[in-house]
């Protein structure tokens, strides 16, 4: 099942999405990847919805990508006694270690590494920033606050603090257990929230230890200031734009997405963008003018992804908000702006072998029309390498590895094939060959290019590139 498009779709699974009937729709609607989301649901819903996936990869006879998207810390205030208070801007609240119940003066906040970080004039956000305080003082149990903008607080909200580097681990105790129960499962990346400094990433590599790719969300305005280190040393990243929203001003999320996908393009690294992408989705059944504008701008900018979240776990209409978002990006494929503001974006080429070969098969791709790229990869490395450049024809994605070619499912322009290891420059050529035909990306006559590493079997070694008309064999 050939995709007509290079960009990638992902959608969250939930109580509207649980079934093997629905997730196999969701597949032939377009969805490339499946995001397990453990923020909600049992270790038995997720092995029971992995098992659905997999069976549906089977059936389908596609490689299917899974993320599991592990929680995070959640700072939260505690209890109050009447349950709610209405703080008014200008008046004094007070967080603080006491467990005792709220009121309209103070509250629990049980989090003493937030009190270790503040300064001054730091900033304090409930509700998804719909509460905003100043600090006016601090110490280690407590801090006094300035109401500037006030609004109902109530049990259990949670709390921002955009201004400081908090010193704790992106990876809680409960993380700490849904991690290994998700590799255990097979899972094909592990998505990574609270990322706030690029030793984040370095923690998980050393957890995860090559049983999945490793994703970054990038909701911490901290996060911004390492983006280059956060980028380097993660698989991929996802433009996690809800907490992006509450953490700094909202005139800025735009130009924050942009610059990450400008610094994901530049390491090769695939980019997700994500939240509220279809929200209006959740309770009706087509999108407003302006999300489907969101959807196309993401798609110009040249992400390798775009994900539906609440669409597809909890909306009303998951099939429809799942075709809707493949319409929308065809659509914008095939105007001819597009293949122009995707070359005018163009990273220029690393100094490395592979990035020369990638950065010369863009270059054919304008000289000779070429019906496909065919990238032979173990670990994903030459294909990640070619779909940097953004090429015209389509990236065939050929490894023995199926772990490989369900990773390659996030990739933009990859589709992803299993075949056997060659260990001839001619058994490679025959095979590109037949494949190329098989799945429908060229015709007798036309030409392919091939690039591989040699000698075979060494991962990251993309040295080769090869021209080769399709022909009987």
């Amino acid at each position: 099942m050939r995709r007509r498009r290079d960009a990638k779709i992902i959608a969250t699974l939930g109580p509207s999405s649980s079934t093997k009937e629905v997730i196999g729709d969701l597949f032939d609607a377009g969805i490339d990847v499946f995001r397990l989301n453990f923020s909600h649901g049992t270790h038995e819903d997720h092995a029971r919805i992995h098992g659905f996936i997999r069976e549906i990869e089977q059936q389908r006879e596609r490689p299917i990508g899974i993320l599991a998207d592990l929680q995070g810390p959640k700072l939260r205030v505690g209890e109050f006694a009447n349950e709610r208070e209405t703080l008014e801007s200008g008046q004094q609240f007070v967080f603080d270690s006491d467990p005792a119940p709220g009121n309209a003066h103070r509250v629990n906040l049980p989090h003493p590494e937030i009190y270790n970080a503040l300064e001054v004039g730091s900033q304090l956000l409930v509700n998804d920033g719909k509460i905003r305080l100043r600090v006016l003082e601090f110490d280690e149990t407590s801090a006094t606050t300035e109401v500037i903008v006030g609004g109902t607080i109530s049990n259990n909200k949670g709390v921002n603090v955009p201004d400081v580097v908090l010193p704790i681990s992106p990876l809680t105790e409960k993380d700490r257990i849904d991690l290994p129960f998700a590799l255990d499962l097979g899972v094909d990346w592990v998505a990574i929230s609270f990322v706030q400094r690029s030793e984040d990433m370095t923690e998980l590599r050393a957890l995860v230890d090559q049983r999945a790719a490793i994703m970054a969300k990038l909701e911490k305005p901290a996060a911004i200031k390492d983006l280059v280190g956060i980028v380097q040393l993660s698989d991929a990243v996802m433009v996690a734009r809800g907490d992006l929203g509450v953490e700094m001003p909202q005139e800025k999320v735009p130009v924050i997405q942009r610059q990450i996908v400008r610094a994901a393009r530049r390491e090769g690294k695939p980019v997700v963008i994500a939240t509220q992408m279809l929200e209006s989705m959740i309770g009706a059944p087509v999108p407003t003018r302006a999300e489907s504008s969101d959807v196309a701008t993401a798609i110009y900018d040249g992400s390798d992804a775009v994900m539906l979240s609440a669409e597809t776990a909890a909306g009303l209409y998951p099939i429809e908000a799942a075709t809707a978002m493949n319409r929308i990006i065809i659509e914008v494929e095939r105007d001819a702006y597009y293949r122009k503001s995707i070359d005018s974006s163009l990273p220029d080429p690393g100094d490395t072998v592979a990035d020369a070969i990638s950065s010369s098969l863009h270059h054919i791709s304008n000289v000779l029309p070429l019906a496909a790229t065919f990238t032979y990869t173990e670990s994903g490395f030459s294909s990640f390498r070619a779909a940097r450049e953004r090429p015209e024809a389509p990236v065939i994605g050929c490894t023995p590895y199926q772990t490989t070619a369900r990773r390659l499912a996030l990739v933009w322009g990859v589709h992803a094939v299993l075949s056997k290891e060659m260990t001839t420059v001619d058994e490679m050529v025959e095979n590109a060959i037949r494949i190329s035909l098989r799945e429908g990306f060229g015709e007798l006559g036309q030409i392919i290019a091939i690039t591989a590493g040699m000698p075979f079997g060494r991962t990251g070694t993309t040295n080769m590139l090869r021209l080769t008309r399709l022909k009987e064999l």
